[in-house]
């Protein structure tokens, strides 16, 4: 048996793993590289496996970055069958579709130019029409059925508690009369999210395969969270700002909406929510809300309990649901303050970047973050304190008031981690840790190995290995070519050009002496010499 890691490793995005067991490869998600262009571009070239050979596709969850790939894996001629849960399956149904809209968008954009620079047009990775096709492969099943393959490998799906339809994968292999049990975490829950249920707690497993996103970092908790999220939402609308809310269109929408609804309805403090105008700006999480509101067998006991009451979590007065970009772009124009909520969660595509264009440079507003913002993405610039941001060409002073929420995350943090494993009662023989940034899975590895003494592995892009962790050396191919070299290069620079461009537009005191500016004039000239010989 072995394991080949084809995303997600050392880095958050791109969750694609190849298993090799009992006769069968299948693939363990299909996801899609986001974040860096360095990145980025990955998702373009080919899969480096032959899709022939890919007997079936188990898929944890719906998000982008473990299903994203899907489309283009069917675009290209795969036609197996593509396992996950029923509500992941639903949720598909309209993410998969919303992506291959984005590519064609985005490809449609990209040929105006080359079409004026005599190229030749480019094609999308795939299309909206490809994302719908390729949920003929799909077969939803529910947590805890058993999916026997063959007589020598079995699997079923157990509730990951991250999102709708979330799963951790229990595989179970049979060679040499031996079975093996197997355990992918997925993309693993925080505890106590609204709506759904927390992660289920496993009682064994052989191998394991962990996310980190958060692996060396806390989250606070989301009672004392909650509370502070309404005081900034009702002291934002005191002073006459938006509250603008980057999230993403499923999972974290709802969760959102599920707050506001639950305090709008505790006396005193419920009488000012109730007059604060709330619109959830993404056709996608319009339908996401609908998908959730049709499936409450996945909701915890909280939620049920409300709609027992007759009173549905994900409704209330004061909600607006926005559809055309006629009525988003009404928003901006609109003084009133309010609530937005819009996609990206990331603030890399979508109507989130039209609001933050018309929000951020208002100090009355406030700019809430809560989910991970991948390196080098918008909002992770604005999260992370740059004053000046570019958005649709334009120069944006960023002086609203930033503030970020880490407990509405949907991964579990560093001690969620630990405790998860801590609750396995037959420990794994290793694990291998993917889903995260390298400097936060070193020390997340470390503490395993301090707590559990498990050998541990951080994969890299397509490294090999045998189960038992021992590293394939001969099938490993570096996927670091010269031209992901030049752009992981260019791409530093212009983050280096763009926060020197900022320290010098900002500095309106006069505090970058003559000296060094004349100094910073030097070495921009030398870096502009040399890349006119590269032309």
């Amino acid at each position: 048996m072995k394991i080949t890691f084809y995303g997600a490793a050392r880095t958050v995005t791109g969750s694609c793993h190849m298993v090799e067991a009992a006769g069968k490869k299948f693939l363990v998600d299909c996801g899609m590289f986001q974040g860096k262009v360095t990145d980025q571009i990955l998702n373009y070239d080919e899969f480096p496996f032959n899709i022939n050979e890919v007997d079936f596709v188990i898929l944890t969850h719906a998000h982008i970055d473990h299903s994203g790939r899907i489309p283009k894996l069917y675009k290209e001629g795969y036609t197996g069958t593509i396992y996950a849960t029923n509500a992941t399956m639903d949720l598909c149904s309209i993410m998969l579709a919303d992506s291959g809209h984005i590519q064609e968008k985005e490809m449609e954009w990209v040929n105006k130019k080359r079409k004026r620079a005599g190229k030749k047009e480019n094609e999308p990775m795939y299309t909206a029409q490809d994302g719908i096709d390729s949920l003929k492969l799909f077969k939803g099943i529910d947590y805890n059925q058993e999916i026997v393959i063959n007589e020598n490998l079995y699997f079923k799906l157990i509730d990951a508690g991250h999102m709708l339809g979330s799963s951790i994968v229990e595989i179970y292999a049979t060679e040499d009369g031996k079975t093996e049990k197997i355990v992918f975490t997925g993309d693993l829950g925080n505890t106590n999210i609204p709506i759904i249920n927390d992660p289920v707690y496993i009682k064994e497993a052989d191998h394991l395969i962990i996310e980190s996103t958060y692996g060396n970092r806390l989250h606070g908790t989301l009672e004392d969270q909650s509370e502070k999220f309404i005081n900034i939402m009702v002291d934002t609308i005191k002073r006459g700002g938006n509250l603008i809310i980057p999230s993403f269109a499923v999972g974290r929408t709802q969760e959102i909406l599920y707050e506001i609804n639950k305090y709008a309805k505790k006396r005193g403090i419920g009488k000012e929510i109730k007059k604060i105008p709330v619109y959830v700006d993404s056709p996608l999480a319009v339908s996401a809300t609908k998908i959730f509101q049709e499936n409450p067998e996945y909701y915890d006991k909280e939620a049920l309990n409300y709609l027992l009451k007759g009173n549905n979590p994900l409704e209330f007065d004061n909600l607006h649901f926005v559809t055309t970009s006629d009525e988003s772009r009404a928003l901006n124009e609109d003084l009133t303050p309010k609530v937005i909520i819009s996609a990206s969660g990331m603030c890399e595509v979508g109507r989130i970047k039209h609001h933050l264009k018309h929000n951020l440079y208002r100090p009355e507003c406030t700019i809430l973050f809560v989910g991970y913002q991948a390196k080098g993405t918008l909002g992770e610039r604005i999260q992370t304190g740059e004053k000046l941001v570019k958005i649709f060409g334009d120069e944006i002073a960023v002086n609203a008031q930033i503030e970020y929420l880490d407990a509405f995350s949907g991964h579990a943090d560093k001690d969620g981690l630990l405790k998860w494993i801590d609750k396995i009662k037959k420990k794994p023989k290793n694990i291998f840790i993917v889903h995260g940034e390298y400097e936060g899975q070193q020390a997340f590895k470390n503490a395993i190995i301090e707590k559990f003494g498990i050998p541990c592995v951080i994969p890299n892009y397509e490294e090999s290995y045998t189960i038992d962790g021992k590293f394939i050396n001969n099938e490993v191919i570096e996927y670091k070519s010269t031209r992901y070299d030049i752009l992981e290069i260019l791409s530093t620079l212009k983050e280096e050009v763009d926060l020197v461009s900022n320290k010098v537009k900002s500095d309106l005191k006069n505090n970058i002496s003559t000296d060094e500016l004349i100094s910073i004039q030097s070495k921009l000239n030398s870096v502009k010499k040399a890349l006119s010989k590269v032309k």
